[in-house]
C-alpha cells in the first residue's frame, strides 16, 4: 500500500460528532461523486468507501447500494462503487453542493465550515478523495489536492493558508492542483486532518532525512578543506623545489629553513597542525599567522625567480 493509502485508511476510521461528519461528507461528494439520476461515488480504498456508506445511512437513513469491481489498469486492485437513490436533492443542498434553486455551487456556504474542527473535517474528506502524499522514504516532499476548477482551488488554497502552509494552485490539465512542497508544513497538514500515525512516520523519516543530509554536507565541506589543504600544501612545496634548484636553500634564514624542512616532513597537513607540529618539536611556539607569514616569504622569493 502507498503511503497517501495508508493516511486515507487511518482517517477513514476517526470518530467526530454529527456536524463534522456533514463536513466530511460535503468535501465527499464535490469531489468524487457522478450526479444524474443518482449519486454515484467511485472509491478505491475500502476503508474509505465504508466511512462513506455509514455517514450517508447515520445521516440520512439511506441505504447506498455497493458494487465491487475489479480494476485491470496498471493499478491493479478493487474499486468499490456506492449508488445513492434516495433523498438525492436533500443530501446535495444539505451538504452545501447545490443551492436551494438547484444550481451548482462552487463554493459551500460558510454553515459548512462554521468552526476549526469543521475545517479539519472538511480537508479530511478532501484529502481522502483527491489528495496524494508522496512516501518521504523514497521521494521529494510533496502533497497535491487536485479539483476541477480554479475558483474552488483558491478557496481551498486560502483555508491551508491561514494554518500557513504555504500552498499554491497551479492548472494541471483540466483540473488545478493545490500543492505544498515543504516538509513541515506537509507534517502540519497531517496534524490537521488528524492522522497522527502519518505524521509520526513522516517525521521520523524527515529527521533521518536532515541527519543524512546534514553528515554529507559535514563530509564534503571536510572533504573540501582537505583539498584546500592539499592544493596549498602542493603550491609551497613547489615554491621550496624551485629555490632548491636554485641554490639558494642554504642563504636562507634558520627560521624560514625551519619552516621549509618540517612542510616537506608533512606534506598533507594544515598550516594548524603544521605550527602545532613545530612548536611541539622544536619547544619555540609559533602560531598559525606566524607559519603563514614565513610562508609568504618563502613565495614571494620563488615569484621573483619566476619573473626573471
Amino acid at each position: 500500500m502507498s503511503f497517501s493509502y495508508e493516511i486515507k485508511s487511518e482517517v477513514a476510521r476517526l470518530d467526530s460528532v454529527r456536524t463534522e461528519n456533514i463536513t466530511e461528507l460535503s468535501a465527499i461528494i464535490r469531489n468524487s461523486a457522478k450526479i444524474d439520476k443518482s449519486i454515484i461515488i467511485t472509491i478505491e480504498n475500502s476503508a474509505i468507501a465504508r466511512r462513506i456508506f455509514k455517514l450517508i445511512k447515520d445521516i440520512y437513513d439511506v441505504t447506498p447500494v455497493i458494487t465491487v469491481r475489479k480494476r485491470y489498469s496498471f493499478n491493479k486492485g478493487l474499486s468499490y462503487i456506492l449508488d445513492i437513490k434516495e433523498k438525492n436533492e436533500q443530501i446535495l443542498k444539505d451538504l452545501s453542493i447545490l443551492d436551494e434553486q438547484g444550481n451548482y455551487l462552487n463554493i459551500p456556504k460558510d454553515y459548512i465550515i462554521e468552526d476549526e474542527e469543521e475545517v479539519r473535517a472538511y480537508l479530511r474528506g478532501l484529502f481522502m478523495c483527491v489528495g496524494s502524499i508522496n512516501d518521504p522514504k523514497t521521494s521529494r516532499y510533496h502533497l497535491e489536492l487536485l479539483v476541477d476548477n480554479l475558483k474552488y482551488a483558491k478557496f481551498i488554497s486560502q483555508i491551508l493558508n491561514k494554518y500557513i502552509l504555504n500552498s499554491k494552485v497551479i492548472k494541471r490539465e483540466k483540473n488545478y492542483m493545490i500543492y505544498i512542497k515543504e516538509a513541515e508544513k506537509i507534517a502540519d497538514f497531517l496534524r490537521i486532518i488528524k492522522s497522527f500515525n502519518a505524521v509520526m512516520y513522516f517525521e521520523d523519516i524527515r529527521i533521518y532525512r536532515d541527519h543524512k543530509n546534514m553528515t554529507n554536507r559535514l563530509n564534503n565541506c571536510e572533504q573540501a578543506n582537505m583539498d584546500k589543504v592539499f592544493m596549498t600544501s602542493n603550491s609551497q612545496i613547489k615554491d621550496i623545489q624551485l629555490l632548491e634548484t636554485n641554490g639558494l636553500l642554504d642563504i636562507l634564514d634558520e627560521k624560514l629553513k625551519e619552516v621549509i624542512n618540517y612542510r616537506l616532513q608533512y606534506p598533507e597537513s594544515s598550516l594548524q597542525e603544521l605550527s602545532d607540529i613545530i612548536t611541539i618539536k622544536t619547544g619555540n611556539k609559533i602560531t598559525k599567522s606566524g607559519l603563514n607569514h614565513r610562508l609568504r616569504k618563502i613565495k614571494e622569493i620563488a615569484n621573483r625567480l619566476k619573473n626573471n
